[in-house]
């Protein structure tokens, strides 16, 4: 108590000066032994104003009586303070008659004995007929009976348990807090030990714990461990503080304590941290599946986001006609017979941290009971197909569009399964199964409702996957039947072409190319270009596609076949009085219009084109473009370049009349028609792509089908980010001796010299067969230019894959075939010319008309 009370021993000789005066005298009046021996204590100790009281009282003690009492006195800092001082004779005395109590007067000698006992411990002792003085500081005093009783009330009130081990690491108190917490009564708890109250384990960390505070000092703060406590159910959880005791010279005599029971603290916690993590897993799932729109990549999004964040295995099985596009059933069912959900499905995804486990990747559970080993196996893997019995609880969640829970299978490594159908506009389109193997927590009701919200935001995006899959099946079957099938041929070219689809495999995009064979061995060549992708791109070609060959036939300049075009063009956006576009498939082929605008319901079409028409007979070609990339042209023995043609343009902007240039191509000449996917990407400028087209061509293979795949391969090797059309003409000049070609006056002669003529030139290219089908249809056509032409007659014959005949007169009506009478003499030529020629027609010229007919060799 030394340490923690301040207390003074001295002693007062009979003379009534002090005799003795101990260290601790001097540390608490602040006076040295120097100066107090000899000293009068009255003097010395006592206030000026208590001297007289104070020299009674050590008068009446010399004399041999005993007092108690408070004296005010000066500390060490200057302060003053007050004491309580026992003086005392040196022989307490023992009075006969005193005035207390026998009670009091043994409490009073027993109380002189432990003073003088004090003071023999401070080495002061009093002289024989003298004093002894023992001073206690007051206000220490009372602030340790103040600590100790707040010690008390919280040590024996506070709710928190409260512990105290020994050196020995054995409790040596505790309060009813902590016996309440452990289940055991205060009084059986001294002594015990920590292996005494919880398992091993535990009872190892706090043992641990314990030791390092002892040793160290250090603090440990909430420390948590587990128990069993014999008055409650279930598993308990405890935070623990631990704090060293010391004494004097900071040495240590235990472990203090304090435990709480956290239990619901804990389960709400982990609560809430299963909270949160949903929370997360729902907006991963969210930010994470559907980035792209298609069904398989959707499918393992899915996957990514559960295994192992939620399960430890999954697998995804859709129906397999959503592969095709088609849509699954219907939770409505179908009137009388409702579906059972034994539909055929297809594993479109599997992920697994666990392996070999059978019972969802191909064992026994569900609706593999019926089938072989080696059809489980296969079914496990993504590709395969399953069928679910109608009564399994896979069955049924397709049924009813609800979740089930089987019962745990066979499989020794699973503990819970989860089946979750996938649903999305009342529609079922398959089912994920979710599985938590031996050690996981099995599924409960808030694990199925995060399912089920996984699950309804992936089949939304299954569902569009499904739809833009359609969509570009469609599309794709769309653009295959517009394009040309194979290479086609063409008088006085070879032709070689190719068609690369992106590597977007959700659209299309709106490229086209064709070759139309027109009359008098001629060639138009077209390549074109829809801005935009998807359905409504593809369609707009297709649309601009036919009208192209529509335009070639009726025989029109270049010039006048995009002016018509670009009125088509224009005329496809134009909604007319009918409904306007159909919903959500605003984005094909449309250019930038104004929110709010009243032409916003309309479809604006661009494309761009180049149209050329080519004359085998003499070698010229006609361009116009329209806003699209210029052709290229690689003529014998000079390097390739670009045909200088005005660009125009687009399709569908209107305003502008098109130009045209005409070249006379060598023969051996190369004409490349391209669309900008060959050219153009975001790794290299179109700069760079028309330079290494040029190249191409120039080192190109002599072979025109082997030119077009290294074309293809030296300028698309990766990047695939647009559909590529590419057509390839090279001229093949026709023989001399290919052409007949006669100029006729406008005289009757000139029918029976054009059937002598006709004929020579048959006969002369052993051409006999053909000969008097020729003399009849040139008579008839030479005939009718006399009657109803003008000005001299052109007669030419040309010889290719077929022989055509090929009539010009400056007379600008066109001939029409009509029914004659039996009664007419005449209006029976042009039927014997549909009957005898594979086909006929005619068309306009600068100056009049060409009517021709063609025989087959």
């Amino acid at each position: 108590m030394y340490e923690f009370i301040r207390v003074a021993t001295f002693a007062i000789g009979p003379d009534g000066r002090i005799s003795q005066w101990s260290e601790r005298a001097a540390d608490f009046f602040a006076l040295p032994a120097a100066e107090a021996l000899g000293a009068d204590p009255v003097t010395a100790l006592v206030p000026r104003e208590l001297w007289r009281r104070g020299r009674s009282r050590l008068e009446r003690t010399l004399a041999g009586e005993e007092w108690v009492g408070t004296v005010p006195y000066r500390e060490p800092d200057g302060a003053e303070g007050l004491a309580e001082v026992y003086l005392m004779p040196a022989v307490a005395p023992h009075p006969a008659g005193g005035t207390g109590t026998a009670a009091a007067d043994a409490a009073r000698t027993a109380d002189a004995a432990r003073t003088a006992d004090a003071a023999r411990t401070d080495g002061t002792r009093a002289a024989e007929g003298g004093a002894l003085c023992l001073a206690v500081d007051l206000g220490k005093l009372r602030r340790i009976e103040t600590d100790l009783a707040a010690s008390e009330a919280v040590f024996g009130q506070t709710p928190s348990g409260f512990f105290l081990f020994d050196r020995q690491l054995r409790l040596q108190r505790v309060n009813q807090a902590f016996a309440d917490a452990v289940g055991v009564d205060p009084e059986a708890l001294c002594g015990l030990t920590a292996h005494d109250l919880f398992s091993f384990s535990e009872a190892e960390r706090l043992q641990a714990a314990l030791r390092q505070v002892l040793q160290s000092g250090d603090p440990v703060v909430d420390l948590r461990f587990s128990g069993t406590v014999p008055t409650r159910n279930g598993e308990r959880r405890w935070a623990i503080s631990l704090y060293r005791l010391t004494g004097s010279g900071e040495r240590p005599m235990g472990v203090a304590g304090q435990v709480n029971d956290v239990t619901s603290r804990h389960v709400a916690e982990r609560e809430a941290a299963g909270v949160r993590r949903n929370l997360a897993l729902v907006n991963e799932a969210s930010a994470h599946i559907g980035s792209t729109l298609d069904l398989e990549t959707t499918a393992k999004e899915l996957l990514d986001v559960v295994v192992p964040q939620f399960c430890d295995v999954a697998t995804v099985d859709l129906y397999a006609a959503l592969l095709s596009g088609e849509s699954g059933p219907s939770l409505a069912g179908s009137g009388s017979h409702p579906y059972d959900g034994s539909g055929e499905l297809r594993r479109v995804a599997v992920s697994s941290v666990v392996g070999g486990a059978t019972s969802v990747l191909g064992g026994d559970q569900g609706g593999y009971a019926d089938q072989s080993y080696g059809a489980r196996l296969a079914a496990a893997e993504a590709g395969g197909t399953l069928c679910y019995p109608p009564r399994s609880p896979h069955a049924r969640a397709l049924r009813t569009g609800r979740s089930a829970i089987p019962d745990a299978g066979p499989d020794p490594l699973l503990r819970s399964t989860l089946v979750v159908p996938l649903v999305a506009r009342d529609v079922v389109l398959g089912l994920v199964q979710l599985s938590r193997a031996i050690g996981s927590e099995p599924f409960d009701a808030r694990d199925v409702a995060i399912a089920e919200e996984i699950a309804a935001r992936a089949a939304v995006c299954v569902d569009n996957a499904r739809l833009y899959r359609r969509e570009h099946e469609r599309a794709l079957i769309l653009q295959r039947s517009l394009l040309p099938p194979g290479n086609p041929e063409a008088s006085g070219l070879e032709i070689a072409c190719r068609y690369r689809p992106s590597n977007n495999n959700t659209e299309v995009g709106g490229d086209w190319f064709d070759v139309i064979p027109l009359p008098g061995n001629r060639t138009a060549l077209v390549i074109g270009d829809v801005m935009g992708r998807g359905l409504r791109a593809a369609v707009a070609m297709g649309q601009l596609r036919t009208a192209v060959r529509t335009l070639a036939m009726l025989d029109l300049e270049p010039a006048e076949v995009l002016d018509k075009l670009d009125e088509i063009a224009r005329g496809l956006g134009d909604p007319g009085p009918g409904p306007g576009p159909l919903p959500g498939y605003g984005g094909a082929g449309r250019a930038g219009s104004v929110p709010g605008d009243p032409a916003d319901a309309a479809e604006v079409y661009l494309a761009t084109c180049v149209y050329a028409v080519y004359d085998a007979v003499t070698r010229r070609c006609v361009f116009a473009n329209a806003g699209h990339l210029p052709p290229a042209l690689l003529s014998p023995g000079e390097p390739a370049r670009m045909v200088d043609v005005p660009p125009g343009l687009p399709l569908g902007v209107g305003g502008e009349p098109f130009e045209e240039v005409t070249l006379e191509l060598p023969d051996g000449a190369l004409l490349g028609l391209y669309t900008d996917g060959l050219v153009e990407s975001r790794k290299h400028q179109l700069d760079e792509g028309l330079l290494a087209f040029r190249n191409a061509l120039e080192n190109g293979a002599p072979a025109l089908e082997t030119l077009c795949d290294q074309v293809l391969n030296e300028l698309d090797p990766h990047h695939g980010e647009d559909d590529i059309a590419l057509l390839m003409a090279r001229v093949k000049a026709l023989p001399e001796d290919a052409v007949g070609d006669w100029k006729l006056p406008p005289e009757p002669t000139s029918v029976a010299k054009a059937r002598e003529r006709a004929c020579a030139w048959l006969l002369a290219r052993g051409l006999d067969e053909l000969v008097d089908t020729t003399e009849l249809l040139v008579s008839e056509l030479v005939t009718n230019a006399l009657r109803h032409g003008r000005g001299d007659i052109r007669l030419r014959l040309l010889r290719d894959s077929v022989v055509v005949c090929e009539v010009w007169d400056d007379g600008y009506a066109q001939p029409r075939q009509r029914r004659a009478q039996e009664t007419d003499e005449g209006g029976r030529g042009l039927q014997l010319v549909s009957l005898l020629a594979e086909r006929w027609g005619s068309r306009r010229t600068p100056h009049g008309k060409i009517v021709w007919f063609e025989l087959s060799l």
